[in-house]
């Protein structure tokens, strides 16, 4: 199969045209980039996972992350990824220059990861979750922590982690018990962490976890919970390293992402297991917490990417496969016509057409959430500010959820795409389908984003969010119907907002009666009418874009290209927009079947 993994062409399309990227780079953070700079190392990120992930994935695959000997054997390609890749500047990209950082921008570090996850997504989360564990140190550890750990882990000497989940409290992290004990020598951590990706693994000379710990004596719950720096070896007296009572107990064969290593790790099972605090005690969850907005979209983000890899895969199959004829007007076959190939039949094209919506769509929405990102922290005006945090706030666990559940729809469709083929290991559709599973399942699940939109987001600030985002969806309805070929699209979106705010009103009451309950008992399902609504917006913005490019015959892209995302918008607005109508029933339905005082429904 050829290196066509990703859609290089719709990539800069969205985030050069769409989502007018000059816009970032106008603020005085990111002065030293240019367009042509970025196009350098896109083109960049792209050679560099041609040549060191594309290869090696479904050889990663075929030989899995796992323990042996109380330690964790990853394939050798880890190692040079963390090295090249840490030379390259792919986990410094974001941090300020004086740390040694590129100072880029996130929508263009997320379009660079973007071509990473889809080339192969069991390796990027090594290098994304280094910097995330050095993110928090940036932000939150006193100097002396990050002289001592920053330099390494930006280079990517050494890996990081965060880790929070607890055998017994998985999802719930007021149930934490992994202890941190105050003594003459600093805090003795003690405890043990599951689920935790890239925890240990041969390739790099040490692994820095970000521990959430409870101080003895701290108040119970979540309030009680602290932040740590927790090395799998620490520094001696000398120059050199020794271990810090980490221990890898295990890990966990997968049924997807079997490249990508996740492990259990037990602290301070010998008592000599140091720790140091992060920041203040007792306010380790909320540190956490405010990194996770990049997290999520950094999920939703590789659920985008799987679903346009596995997109082009069966596209190109479908262009290859001859099988079966094409009806004549009579409705019947001529058997003595040569095979038609498979794109040419109406049901192929239509999944192919869907994995075409969800995939570009996905990449459009995740590209935005990091603009936003970009903006909330460097736009000059307070309150233009604000509005974009709070955009990115309703945006994030959409941005995370969309990609990861209509993700896997869309790559299921790629493997029917390739009948009987699709589900053998010949082909990689069904490593896809495989993989895109846990992204619906990493960093909250997608029942807990949909409590965060509709209990926090839409609520939040007396839904001031959901108001902002109401008005960015009307610029683009008002723009639209000014062409005679979108106004009829952007019509049927403008129904769809007054659909929201009915529904809206008929939830909104429970929880001002305090039946939260109630009130958050469809929160999924509210989460699948409104992501499909903000996809019909992006749809619409991105017609209205390839629209205006064709009245000015604009060459920069072939006129085919332009007319495809037309055609492909006028998909989504007929097979995926009408959803949002069932979903809506369900949504306003005064009957309640999921709230039961006893399980008697399940007997």
């Amino acid at each position: 199969m050829a290196n066509q993994y990703v859609d290089i062409e719709t990539l800069k399309f969205l985030l050069y045209n769409v989502h007018e990227l000059q816009n970032v780079l106008d603020q005085p953070r990111f002065e030293d980039y240019d367009q042509e700079s970025v196009d350098l190392f896109l083109n960049a990120t792209k050679d560099f996972s041609d040549k060191e992930l594309f290869p090696y994935f479904q050889e990663m695959d075929a030989n899995p992350a796992h323990f042996k000997d109380g330690e964790i054997v990853v394939h050798p390609q880890v190692k040079e990824y963390m090295k090249k890749g840490g030379e390259m500047g792919l986990i410094a990209a974001l941090f300020d220059y004086d740390i040694g950082g590129l100072q880029m921008p996130s929508i263009v570090v997320t379009a660079s990861l973007y071509i990473q996850d889809a080339a192969n997504n069991h390796l990027p989360g090594y290098i994304g979750l280094t910097f995330g564990a050095a993110e928090l140190i940036v932000h939150f550890a006193n100097n002396t922590l990050k002289d001592v750990f920053l330099p390494k882990m930006l280079t990517g000497e050494w890996g990081g982690t965060m880790c929070l989940t607890e055998p017994q409290a998985g999802s719930s992290l007021s149930d934490i018990a992994t202890a941190a004990v105050l003594t003459e020598e600093g805090y003795k951590i003690s405890g043990q962490k599951i689920f935790i990706s890239g925890g240990d693994y041969q390739g790099v000379e040490n692994v820095v976890h970000l521990v959430l710990a409870r101080i003895k004596g701290a108040p119970a719950g979540t309030k009680g919970i602290s932040l740590f720096v927790v090395p799998k070896n620490r520094s001696n007296t000398g120059d050199g390293l020794i271990p810090n009572d980490v221990t890898t107990l295990g890990d966990f064969q997968k049924m997807g992402q079997k490249g990508y290593c996740t492990t259990h790790l037990s602290f301070g099972d010998k008592n000599d297991c140091q720790g140091w605090l992060v920041g203040e005690a007792d306010q380790g969850l909320k540190y956490m917490f405010m990194m996770m907005n990049g997290a999520r979209i950094g999920v939703g983000r590789g659920a985008a990417a799987i679903t346009m890899a596995a997109y082009q895969a069966s596209l190109k199959y479908a262009k290859e496969r001859p099988q079966g004829r094409s009806l004549t007007s009579s409705g019947k076959k001529d058997a003595t016509q040569e095979q038609t190939l498979i794109i040419n039949h109406p049901d192929v094209k239509r999944m192919l057409l869907l994995q075409k919506v969800v995939s570009e769509g996905a990449l459009s929405l995740i590209l935005l959430s990091a603009k936003y990102h970009d903006l909330s922290i460097t736009h000059p005006d307070a309150a233009e500010r604000d509005k974009y945090l709070n955009l990115l706030e309703v945006l994030t666990p959409i941005a995370k959820t969309y990609p990861s559940e209509m993700g896997a729809v869309s790559v299921s469709n790629g493997v029917q795409v390739l009948g009987g083929y699709g589900y053998c290991s010949d082909f990689i559709l069904q490593q896809y389908h495989r993989d895109i599973r846990i992204f619906s399942i990493y960093e909250g699940t997608t029942g807990i984003q949909s409590l965060d939109l509709l209990g926090r987001k839409v609520t939040m600030n007396n839904g001031k969010a959901l108001q902002l985002l109401s008005v960015e969806i009307m610029n683009c309805i008002k723009e639209a119907s000014t062409y005679d070929e979108l106004a009829p699209y952007a019509q049927k979106l403008s129904a769809k907002l007054r659909l929201v705010q009915d529904v809206l009103q008929f939830l909104l009451p429970f929880a001002q009666k305090g039946d939260y309950e109630r009130f958050l008992s469809d929160a999924t399902v509210f989460m699948e009418f409104l992501g499909n609504i903000v996809i019909g917006w992006l749809w619409l913005d991105m017609a209205k874009n390839a629209q205006n490019a064709i009245i000015e015959g604009d060459t920069k892209y072939a006129q085919e290209f332009y007319t495809g995302k037309i055609h492909a918008m006028k998909y989504y607005f007929k097979y995926e927009l009408p959803k949002t109508a069932a979903l809506a029933e369900v949504l306003m339905n005064e009957e309640i079947l999921t709230m039961a005082s006893d399980n008697e429904m399940f007997v």
